[in-house]
């Protein structure tokens, strides 16, 4: 949640933050940041991910997603294909207001795209 409150989200006004936990128990947040070309956005899941393979971490346990959505969102599509490179079973717990959710990333993003299709 504190991640979430450094989010830049001056389009959308949708923010997020989020927390990859690494198996060193090192805990690395990250938040969204918005573009005016939309494609160059960056997601909260992919800010922490990147903060914790700047940090020589590449071992996950665990990722918290926090927004201000109506219920518990998973994260897109181009974050769940980052996070499965290196944890393609990564447990996920989403945070809004009140509510929660729990995920499992090899069912939100099956038959992930991966190195070994790189042969």
């Amino acid at each position: 949640m504190d991640a979430r409150t450094n989010a830049y989200a001056p389009y959308s006004g949708f923010t997020v933050g989020a927390a990859v936990q690494t198996k060193s128990g090192a805990v690395f947040t990250g938040c969204n940041v918005e573009n005016a070309s939309y494609g160059a956005t960056i997601c909260a899941e992919r800010a922490a991910l990147a903060a914790a393979v700047a940090a020589g971490e590449r071992e996950l346990v665990a990722l918290v997603v926090a927004s201000g959505a109506k219920s518990p969102t998973p994260p897109c599509g181009i974050c769940r294909q980052c996070l499965a490179e290196l944890t393609p079973s990564l447990p996920i717990r989403s945070y809004t207001g009140g509510a929660r959710a729990e995920y499992d990333l090899s069912s939100l993003l099956p038959d992930a795209f991966g190195r070994d299709q790189l042969d």
